[in-house]
């Protein structure tokens, strides 16, 4: 019987695989003096996103862009991914550039950037998803608040990505304001809370709540204060309108108030005896059309609204009237030295040499009137 013949043997499955692929290693660019470049990306919610993969010293090796899923977005200016967001911007030897619209929070994470080279090269970047807040509440106790009380207000910014600043201010006076933090999930409530004590000169100033957020920009909401308070009383002497009040002077008074809400009742009284009979009382204004003695004492303003009373003191002092005394009825010469001929009867207005001089030369013309004689 002739000798049976044995088949050759075949190399195994896996070492042709291996040999494909050191064949096919052997065919990419080695690699050498490229450079793979890209950069973080930060981008509002709701916005477009660009992804650039770029290469320094290009030899035409293959550009890959993968999701944080390591699923292939677009190789070379190809897109593999359904997700039509995606779209090319840009794909030359030396760049892949794509860009990512309506940006959500699921699209956080790192994307990476391949380069098909031996070895190959691979470089990550990140977006960052901002999110603006939701909404921004302001809150007060009161709508309306009396002088001197203490009011506390908060505002809320709500849901948003990272955690909200929150600024006071009343008018342009930036104030203090003590926030808490709230996490649900990936997103931030923030509250902030501050105290003031009203006056009246804070009626319809605005206390603003600013946001400071990199997502957003003069996202504010403010309160005018409605502040109540007593009436403020001014009395104004109109006539006379200078000097002391004399005997026979008319005098006329303004009361002038302010308050909040508006004062409705204004008065006028003497303190310290019944109001003179001569004495007109018109609103605000008291009026005495003749002076005397017997006006002498203190009246007083009194105005009043739902938050309280006020009152203003006028203390009114009568001097005597300024009177003139009659010229010589003589011929005689006076002497050089004359005295001053008007009197008040205020002791300080003349002084006590003057009337000296004065008896002096009335005698001396008495005598020269005798010697004739």
């Amino acid at each position: 019987p002739s000798p049976s013949r044995t088949a050759p043997r075949r190399p195994p499955a896996a070492l042709l695989l291996l040999a494909l692929a050191a064949a096919a290693a052997s065919l990419l660019p080695t690699g050498e003096g490229q450079n793979l470049f890209t950069e973080d990306v930060t981008v509002v919610e709701g916005d477009v996103a660009t992804i650039s993969c770029r290469v320094k010293n290009s030899d035409d090796s293959v550009i890959q862009l993968l999701n944080p899923n390591r699923q292939t977005i677009y190789f070379r200016d190809f897109r593999p991914l359904k997700d039509s967001r995606f779209q090319l911007v840009n794909f030359s030897n030396s760049e892949l550039k794509v860009s990512l619209t309506n940006v959500s929070i699921s699209d956080e994470g790192r994307y990476f950037c391949q380069l098909y080279t031996d070895p190959p090269q691979e470089i990550f970047m990140t977006i960052t998803v901002l999110v603006p807040p939701r909404n921004l509440v302001l809150d007060i106790q009161k709508d309306t608040v009396v002088e001197g009380e203490e009011i506390e207000l908060n505002c809320t910014a709500m849901a948003s990505r990272p955690a909200t600043t929150i600024k006071w201010y009343k008018g342009s006076k930036e104030l203090t304001g003590k926030s808490e933090v709230e996490q649900w999930s990936d997103m931030y409530t923030v509250t902030s809370q501050i105290s003031l004590t009203v006056r009246r000169e804070d009626d319809g100033v605005p206390v603003v709540c600013e946001v400071d957020h990199p997502a957003v920009k003069d996202l504010q909401t403010k309160h005018y204060l409605d502040v109540m308070y007593k009436p403020q009383i001014r009395v104004s002497q109109i006539l006379p309108a200078s000097g002391p009040t004399r005997e026979g002077d008319l005098l006329d008074l303004l009361c002038q108030v302010e308050g909040k809400p508006e004062p409705t009742d204004t008065t006028w009284f003497r303190v310290d005896d019944e109001m003179p009979a001569h004495v007109i009382v018109s609103g605000s204004n008291l009026h005495i059309s003749s002076l005397n003695k017997s006006d002498n004492g203190t009246y007083r303003c009194e105005a009043s609204n739902e938050v309280g009373k006020s009152f203003v003191d006028y203390m009114l002092y009568v001097y005597d009237p300024l009177t003139t005394l009659p010229p010589p009825t003589t011929t005689a010469i006076i002497p050089t030295s004359t005295a001053d001929t008007t009197a008040t009867t205020e002791p300080a207005v003349h002084a006590s040499g003057q009337s000296e001089d004065w008896i002096s030369a009335v005698l001396f013309t008495l005598g020269e009137a005798l010697v004739w004689l």
